[in-house]
């Protein structure tokens, strides 16, 4: 049988979860997931894992977080002035928000922290800091 290499197209189905088992995503029900083998597309822990895989192979892949969404970065959190956000956005702790770098860049963030004066903003990934863990099935190799 063929197996991955680098820069082979490949579909897999897979579901991932936290080290407490919790699942945070999974193609169950979806197309599988489609990228090129060594591009970047995905985390570089699961795209490490690829290479030497069969169609219909199953595996299961321990990520940490360096080689999946990187460590939490305290300076990824912002505290800003209440006033500096319009009234009509609803302030909520787990709020997901989006904000413009000075170049105009998106930036998704989450609402953390709201105290009288503050809201504090936290642009980390939501899955920093974690070890995931993926099941994986390949499902075509092009």
């Amino acid at each position: 049988m063929t197996q991955i290499k680098q820069g082979d197209t490949v579909r897999i189905h897979y579901t991932g979860t936290l080290l407490d088992g919790k699942t945070f995503d999974s193609s169950e029900g979806r197309d599988p997931l489609e990228f090129t083998v060594g591009s970047g597309q995905i985390i570089p822990g699961l795209d490490k894992a690829m290479p030497g895989m069969e169609t219909g192979e199953k595996k299961r892949v321990e990520v940490p977080c360096a080689e999946a969404y990187g460590p939490l970065n305290p300076e990824a959190r912002q505290a800003i002035p209440r006033e500096g956000i319009p009234d009509d956005i609803p302030l909520e702790l787990g709020t997901q928000l989006q904000m413009q770098s000075p170049d105009g860049r998106v930036i998704p963030v989450t609402v953390v922290e709201l105290e009288e004066a503050t809201v504090t903003l936290d642009a980390n990934h939501p899955l920093a800091g974690q070890d995931l863990i993926f099941d994986i099935e390949v499902v075509s190799i092009n």
